[in-house]
């Protein structure tokens, strides 16, 4: 590439110069030639050859000589082209640079032959200048080690030369070449430096110290700093032959160079010297003197560059620069603009941590020196104070004020001041007057800052808040620079060697480091018990770095310390003043962060009083203290509310639950009150985020707060304090409809989600750091709990061991120190009852959360060690005192009934003795509390004697929790778990722990009378935690107290406060029954009871060695006590306790007695449970007493059925069976005698389980079979009809349970049964299924009630083998049949009010009877006796009824409509039936009678009445089936219907039904003659015409089929006589149909006129003409015409005159008049006029 060029650029320069300059033309014809000499190669080879040939640069050097523009233009580039791909002979350096030295004063025009070509030569000299600019760098890059002195200088010459251009791309370039050329010669000394042992030294130069000598590229660099530095203080240059330099652009340079070869500065001591000598007092005179703003913006970034880099080179004269800047930030010092340039490079300096720790230990911590740290941070809170106007400083925060252009620019400040706030901008200066009101991203910062203007002549317009954002900037990188340091040491070694490969078990959520553990426990942390499992965790108590002597960056961590030991003041002083401020949220949380990142590092440092001070103002901002003032001396609500407000409020600890869903039952005192206080100050979300800042210290800096505890702990109190109380003030919403962080505005609805918000975070932030402490020491958390316990008053710490529940228990302080007691004020403010009691809840609820997180610590070390003494006597001398409040004693009890939850849970899995020593103090603690309780204060007013209610009942509460939560591995205190139970009875107080178990005090007496309770909410209470030791824990209770776990039982069973507790205790009865059982195999009733006389003889052998004889005694006692509650005249505990219970024991453990045993047990205790009951009912009046003695018979009943049915193999090796068997059917037919639907329906669900069970007749005995079926059979239907009255739903469930038990009886008599038996059966069945009382919720249309399905399928199981039976069924089923068809009155053994239920429909019934009657037919069809009994007859008669009935049937039916139904089972019945009739012998009358029911069905079938058809009906598709199942029947009966035994007025029957549905058309009403006469009487008589057409019908298909049947049935066929009887029947309606149609033709159609004849009529009588002309009849079936003899034809002859009259009306219908004159051709035929052959050929 670079050949081509440089043979075109040479080829160029010779033709260009070919007249014009000889000497160019020559010389470039020269380097041409050897150009062209150069072999071809790769373009290193080819640079390597040209650097040889030194004459080969002549023509570029001669052409830039020239001054010719173009000449100049392509020697330069070929130039340039040399330098890049180093082919220039370094020889001939120097002339190259004087060439383009030279070539650069070709100004704007150079040379010009014509003055036209001024435009192009101008641009021809710009490029040249570009290119020369482009060379130099490539050049000094390529030649570094020749370009040195002189070569240097006159290359940086010519781009200064270039740089003066007026051209402002040249003068661009220029300049960033010149400062490439600078910053490359610092980069060769640099690669000089890694030579430096093999180079020789040139020069030298002065330094500090004295002369330095000095390489080669070192000494062009210290040259051309220096005379850098001489030409920007505008002086001559000693090495440059510069003439001139901008200054701005001459410190840009110096930045550059300081920038980039900073290390260069500090290793070459020449260079630092210029620096010191030149530079750095240039610097400093500059920003002293009042020059301009682009001169001081780039001394600043010069100066800004050596203090960070440069410093310690640079002592003294760094002091001065820092203190200089210091002091231009006062306000007379400088302009606004240049003190934010000073603090702008003050910014930065906090930004680097490193240097602001170098600065203070160089200046601040030497003596002699000034403190520039100090002093600057000093300057920070004067600029912080010097316009409050401008900052908005005020009470307390505030949000920034709008622009005036937001539309009201008072807005957002009224309503601030409207929630209590002052004024936004203080002062005495405006919001007007003010640009912008306080500090905010928005207006108070620049997007450039003021030091990064460098394209600006003119100092910025700046804000005036902007140096405040400076500030805050200041602020926070100093906090952040020493926490990036502190934090990180703070960690052990072991610990930061562990998180180099895992992350942090708990980090922080709010990004502060959390401090870890040490190695182990502080050496005075109490130890647990040897052989005591310790699981609480490692404490973590952070490192304090100062006591890490082997650390290398100790210096560091002490200058650290003195740092914020010194500057402490200052800093809290200037975050005091913007925490009062306006500022943005930005800002805001900026500034909180610093301060808790601050107070952060005092407190790791161990530096108390910062860490107090500033933990002290930052709870006084979270809770300013006019608001906490104002809050705490408001009038207090309804105690009542606020009692009820601060539990929720202090359980979840500022819940937002309560300003968003305030109670609507604010009173008009308190809405007056509202309305006085609407203007009182509220804390605000950035009250809120101090709060937050301060509870991420307390989680920081826990284990090392010590006494500060206090400081946290009360401020979290007092904020908790005022939400509650705004909370409970109308109005509260308003105080935050304030504009939010946010400078646009918003509705209050996004406020409150922001306060919400912010309140959700410190709840999180609040939890977090009480789960902090669960890692503390136990010294620490002692600190912890004492100041919370402090909280609620004088707390003093008792230093005695004693354990609760002792003879010494400081229990009795509670009463003792009450009146001592007092409730603290907030920071010395008067209080109000209502903020005290608030107060006390919040400590209470925060004592209680501190006991659950570091609940391992109180359990597993020593109650002195741990706090559990000093929790523990403090919440039960508050929960006993009668003086305190009542929310505030109920609190305490709830925070100790948790206490002692978690408490036993956490040890569950502990081992034994560590397990019992827990779990005893656990309940020591309850049992203390209800002791106390105990002691009766005549002086205590009805309220507190409520609140000990409360108090008791809760710490009832606490022992069933303890026992849900470790009852299993409860080993230790279940005497005391019995006295707390029975605390709940009056009498003696709790017994002492000393009491042993088992001891049973009740006397038999006793236990037979009611039990009075104090309370029945205390009742239901103890209740529960023996509900559960019954339910889950019986195993767990020792022998010694079973029996008094009985008594107490029985003393709850037998209390009258509260009826379920009775029955739930009747329940137990059975868990203690089946424990006992379970806990000996050997179980003997008979011996024991033999043994025992009374039950005193029980109670001794209860409390035997024997184990066995223990159980079964106890055992007994069960069963006496059930016994004697199954007479309660309570319903609930006889029903649903005693009897229920007593029954399943017995069912359980039946397989445990032998038969004797319980032919004892069921005349003791079962009969005798039914005969008390009977005899209880005698003595009822009111009809619901009966109902309840009905149900508890009912009870009764199913328990005993359920013996029977379990236990009837046990039961049947009794001797006395058979008499107990009677015994029992006694019984049940005295329960009948109530006449209860319930009951009846119990005793026959009794007998039917009973003979379930019942596997053969002999197992019983055939007496006890006839006994059960007496029973069913002997009285009827079990309802009677004052029972029906009672209950109409019950009706249904009675009769099921009677049909159902006959299922059981049918199976042990069937081998018995007779005709006479079924008879009864299928009579009873019958009654049941008419009685009119159907369900209730559903209807028998698409599906069998249950009864009809049980009766159904009763009738199905009924065997049909014995002669009779099966006549009997069909009968019974056929009657089935018709039930849903006809209307039914009720049974005729029944009499009304049954009419009364809901009448059924019989639907499916009658649809499932004759599926079953199909069945039943064809399983008999070959019996004689069904057909000759008239069943068959019978059940044709109750099909016909559906057939008949068809569309008039108007129920929906899914599915087959009934009458198809019936119709397919009549032809499935017949088809079989018709040939048994044929064989079978049964009679001409009854023969007659099914023949008569055969036509009856046939003609039902042809037969419809469609203008009854529902909506849905498909009549074409019922058309079609009715078709083809009257071909099925006529296919069946033709012949047959022609035999001598059927009557001719059946036959006649079927004819008429057959000519009726052939009429298509309908006739009129007097055209029909009188079918019972002589029917073609009047066929030839006319009919008045008609002039409208009928319509045809719409079973018009079923028509033509009839019609084709009547002419079949007249056709002549094989002449039997069955043939010519039906062609004898037929033939009249032959005639008279096909007359009816002829007859009407002709007296219409001469009406129509022209008009053709309706369709429908016209091929009605075209389909009858035809059949007429083709129908061959019957000889014997039409008598022949007077005086015309014919044998086939005679119905034409009987038609001739209305064929006649039918020829003379039709005119104009050929086909028509073709077909009657065929039929008189036919007719002349038979009279003789034609013969057939012109019959045939013209018919």
């Amino acid at each position: 590439m670079t050949a081509q060029i440089l043979l075109s650029e040479l080829s160029n320069l010779v033709q260009e110069s070919k007249r014009k300059n000889s000497e160019l033309r020559n010389a470039a014809d020269r380097s041409l030639s050897d150009l062209k000499a150069i072999p071809a190669g790769p373009e290193a080879q080819l640079a390597a050859d040209l650097s040889q040939r030194p004459n080969f640069l002549d023509p570029f050097l001669i052409a830039c000589g020239t001054r010719n523009a173009k000449f100049t233009g392509i020697a330069v580039v070929c130039l340039q082209r040399l330098i890049v791909s180093r082919g220039l002979s370094k020889t001939r350096l120097k002339e190259v640079l004087e060439a383009f030295q030279e070539a650069t004063a070709l100004g704007m025009y150079g040379r010009l032959p014509h003055r036209t070509e001024k435009f192009s030569q101008r641009f021809i000299g710009l490029d040249i200048q570009l290119k020369i600019l482009q060379a130099l760098p490539s050049l000094l890059q390529n030649y570094a080690d020749d370009l040195r002195g002189e070569l240097l200088g006159t290359a940086l010459l010519i781009c200064s030369i270039l740089q003066s251009s007026k051209t402002g791309v040249v003068n661009n370039t220029a300049a960033a070449t010149l400062q490439q050329l600078f910053v490359s010669v610092f980069d060769k000394v640099i690669t000089e430096d890694k030579r430096a042992l093999e180079l020789p030294t040139v020069g030298e130069a002065p330094a500090e110290d004295g002369p330095v000598q000095l390489r080669s590229s070192a000494l062009d660099a210290f040259r051309v700093f220096n005379d850098l530095c001489l030409l920007t203080e505008r002086q001559k240059p000693q090495f440059l032959r510069f003439t001139a330099m901008p200054q701005t652009f001459g410190l840009e340079l110096i930045e550059s160079i300081l920038t980039n070869h900073a290390d260069i500065f500090l290793s070459h001591p020449e260079q630092a010297n210029v620096l010191r000598v030149r530079v750095m007092p240039f610097a400093i005179k500059s920003l002293s003197e009042r020059l301009n703003f682009p001169t001081t913006v780039r001394v600043t970034r010069v100066l800004y560059v050596m203090l960070r880099r440069h410093l310690t080179i640079l002592p003294s004269e760094c002091e001065m620069a820092l203190s200089l800047l210091t002091h231009m930030l006062d306000p007379d010092a400088a302009p606004p603009w240049k003190r934010s340039l000073c603090m702008e490079v003050f910014r930065g300096i906090y930004a680097e941590p490193g240097l602001t720790r170098k600065i203070y230990a160089q200046y601040d911590e030497q003596e002699g020196k000034k403190p520039i740290l100090k002093s600057h941070v000093a300057a920070l809170v004067r600029l912080a104070t010097e316009k409050p106007a401008v900052i908005g400083l005020g009470h307390q925060s505030t949000i920034p004020g709008t622009q005036p252009t937001s539309g009201d620019p008072f807005g957002e400040q009224a309503a601030m001041e409207a929630a209590g706030v002052g004024g936004i901008i203080g002062g005495a200066v405006g919001m007007n007057e003010l640009g912008v009101p306080g500090i905010s991203v928005q207006w108070s910062s620049v997007r450039v800052p003021c030091i990064d203007q460098l394209d600006k002549m003119e100092p910025p317009t700046l804000p005036d808040s902007y140096i405040y954002s400076l500030v805050l900037t200041c602020i926070n990188n100093f906090s952040e620079g020493l926490a990036k340091f502190i934090l990180p040491l703070t960690i052990p070694t072991e610990t930061r060697t562990k998180r180099r490969h895992r992350a942090p078990a708990n980090p922080d959520q709010d990004g502060t480091p959390t401090s870890t553990s040490e190695a182990g426990p502080p050496p005075n942390s109490a130890s647990p018990e040897p052989g005591r499992r310790r699981t609480v965790k490692r404490t973590q108590v952070p490192v304090n770095p100062l006591t890490l002597d082997t650390l290398p960056l100790l210096s560091e961590i002490k200058t650290t310390a003195a740092m914020v030991e010194n500057c402490w003041p200052a800093i809290l002083a200037t975050c005091s003043t913007f925490l009062n401020a306006a500022l943005d949220s930005e800002f805001y949380h900026s500034l909180v962060r610093s301060f808790q990142k601050f107070t952060h590092v005092a407190g790791l440092l161990r530096l108390g009083t910062p860490r107090d001070t500033f933990l002290t103002t930052l709870g006084k901002t979270a809770v300013p203290s006019n608001i906490l003032s104002v809050n705490a001396n408001a009038s207090p609500s309804t105690p009542a509310t606020e009692t009820q407000s601060i539990f929720k409020n202090a359980k979840g600890l500022l819940s937002v639950d309560a300003f968003v869903n305030q109670s609507p039952t604010a009173t008009v005192d308190r809405t007056q009150q509202a309305a006085l206080d609407s203007n009182a100050p509220v804390l605000t979300t950035r009250n809120l985020l101090c709060l937050r800042a301060l509870l991420n210290l307390g989680i920081a800096l826990g284990p090392t707060l010590g006494s500060a505890w206090s400081i946290i702990l009360e401020t979290l109190q007092h904020a908790d304090y005022v939400l509650f109380t705004s909370s409970k003030k109308a109005g509260r919403q308003n105080s935050f409809s304030q504009k939010g962080e946010g400078q646009g505005g918003g509705d209050s609805s996004s406020l409150q989600a922001n306060f919400g918000a912010e309140i959700t975070a410190v709840e999180i932030a609040a939890s977090r750091m009480f789960e902090s402490t669960g890692d503390f020491p136990n010294e620490s958390f002692t600190d912890v709990l004492i100041a919370l316990c402090n909280l609620l008053g004088n707390f003093k710490h008792s230093a005695g061991g004693e354990e609760l529940g002792s003879p010494t228990s400081p229990l009795k302080l509670a009463r003792m120190n009450q009146v001592h007691r007092r409730l603290p004020s907030i920071s010395g403010i008067s209080t109000s009852a209502s903020s005290q009691l608030q107060e006390s809840h919040f400590a209470l609820a925060k004592l209680g959360e501190l006991a659950s997180i570091n609940m391992s610590r109180l359990t597993y070390n020593e109650p002195d060690a741990s706090g559990w003494n000093i929790l523990v006597q403090e919440l039960v001398s508050v929960a006993c005192s009668t003086r305190m409040s009542a929310a505030v004693r109920l609190k305490s009890a709830e925070v100790l009934t948790g206490l002692v939850m978690e408490a036993a849970v956490t040890t569950t899995s502990e081992p034994t003795r560590i397990r019992a020593d827990v779990q005893k103090r656990v309940l020591l603690a309850l049992h203390a509390e209800i002791g106390g309780l105990s002691e009766e204060d005549p002086e205590a007013s009805v309220a507190a004697q409520g609140a000990d209610i409360e108090v008791h009942r809760i710490a009832l509460d606490a022992l069933k929790s303890v026992l849900e939560q470790s009852g299993e591995a409860l080993v230790s205190g279940w005497n005391i778990v019995f006295d707390i139970i029975t605390s709940v009875f009056g009498g003696e107080t709790p017994s002492s722990p000393g009491v042993k178990p088992g001891e049973s005090t009740l006397p038999s007496s006793v236990l037979r009378r009611a039990s009075k309770g104090r309370s029945p909410k205390l009742i239901r209470s103890s209740f529960s935690s023996l509900q559960l030791i019954c339910s889950d824990f019986l195993s767990s209770i020792p022998t010694t107290c079973i029996l008094v776990l009985v008594d107490t039982l029985f003393e709850f069973c037998s209390q009258d406060d509260d009826l379920n507790i009775s029955l739930t205790t009747i329940t137990f009865f059975w868990n203690v029954s089946d424990y006992l059982q379970g806990r000996n195999e050997s179980f003997s009733l008979e011996r024991n009871v033999s043994e025992a006389e009374d039950e005193r003889d029980l109670l001794v052998l209860a409390t035997n060695d024997n184990e066995s004889d223990s159980n079964a005694a106890l055992w007994m006692l069960l069963l006496l006590r059930l016994a004697a509650v199954t007479t309660d005249l309570r319903a609930e505990v006889r029903n649903a306790g005693a009897i229920q219970t007593l029954l399943r024991i017995f069912d359980a453990y039946g397989d445990l007695l032998s038969p004797q045993a319980w032919s004892l047990c069921l005349k003791i205790v079962v009969f005798k449970m039914i005969n008390a009951n009977n005899a209880q009912l005698t003595q009822l009046e009111t009809e619901q007493e009966k109902r309840s003695w009905n149900e508890t018979t009912i009870i009764i009943l199913n328990g005993v059925a359920g013996l029977y049915a379990n236990y009837l193999d046990i039961f049947t090796q009794q001797v006395d069976f058979a008499s107990s068997w009677e015994t029992l059917i006694q019984h049940l037919t005295t329960l009948l005698d109530r006449q209860s639907l319930d009951v009846n329906s119990a005793v026959f669900k009794v007998l039917g389980m009973v003979l379930t069970k019942v596997g053969h007749v002999d197992k019983v005995g055939k007496p006890s079979i006839e006994l059960a079926w007496e029973l069913w059979s002997r009285r009827g239907i079990p309802v009677a009809p004052n029972a029906t009255a009672n209950s109409k739903s019950n009706v249904q469930d009675t009769l099921l349970s009677y049909v159902r038990s006959f299922g059981e009886i049918y199976r042990l008599i069937e081998q018995d049964i007779d005709t006479a038996r079924v008879e009864c059966v299928l009579g009873l069945l019958r009654d049941c299924i008419l009685l009119p009382d159907g369900p209730t919720y559903s209807a028998d249309v698409e599906y069998l009630t249950p009864l009809q399905k049980q009766v159904i399928d009763t009738v199905r199981l009924i065997r049909t083998d014995i002669g009779g039976v099966p006549s009997a069924v069909i009968r019974t089923v056929a009657d089935f049949v018709t039930f849903a068809f006809k209307q039914r009155s009720s049974s005729p053994n029944i009499e009304a009010p049954l009419g009364q239920g809901k009448q059924p429909t019989y639907v499916a019934l009658s649809m499932s009877s004759m599926d079953l009657l199909r069945t039943l037919i064809l399983l008999h069809v070959n019996d004689r006796d069904i057909y000759y009994s008239g069943a068959f007859r019978l059940s044709l008669d109750a099909l016909i009824v559906p057939i008949a009935l068809k569309y008039g049937f108007l129920r929906e039916v899914k599915g087959p409509s009934p009458w198809a139904v019936a119709t397919s089972t009549s032809l499935a019945l017949l088809e079989p039936a018709m040939d048994s009739i044929r064989l079978l012998s049964i009679g001409d009358t009854e023969l007659r009678r099914i023949w008569k029911r055969i036509v009856t069905i046939a003609s039902a079938i042809a037969t419809a009445d469609c203008s009854q058809a529902i909506e849905n009906s498909n009549i074409m598709a019922d058309e079609e089936s009715d078709i083809n199942s009257f071909r099925r029947i006529r296919d069946l009966i033709t012949p047959a219907l022609g035999s001598a035994v059927v009557a001719d007025k059946t036959r006649r029957a079927y004819t008429e039904s057959v000519f009726t549905n052939s009429i298509i058309h309908k006739p009129e009403q007097d055209e029909l003659p009188v079918l019972e006469e002589d029917i073609l009487g009047e066929l030839y008589r006319s009919r008045p015409g008609r002039t409208f057409d009928p319509q045809p019908q719409r079973r018009s298909k079923m028509s033509y089929v009839c019609l084709d049947e009547l002419f079949c049935l007249v056709a002549k066929n094989d002449g039997s006589a069955e043939r010519i009887r039906l062609a004898q029947a037929a033939s009249p309606f032959l005639i008279l149909r096909a007359g009816l149609t002829l007859r009407a033709y002709i007296s219409d159609q001469p009406l129509r006129g022209r008009m053709p004849q309706p369709l429908s009529q016209r091929k009605e009588l075209l389909y009858i003409m035809r059949k007429l002309v083709s129908l061959n009849s019957e000889p014997r079936s039409i008598p022949d015409a007077p005086g015309v003899i014919s044998e086939q034809k005679k119905h034409l002859h009987r038609l001739f005159p209305l064929i006649s009259h039918a020829v003379a009306v039709t005119k104009g219908d050929q086909e028509l008049l073709k077909c009657l004159a065929t039929a008189l051709d036919v007719v002349g035929a038979e009279f003789g006029i034609y013969n057939a052959e012109y019959v045939d050929m013209h018919g």
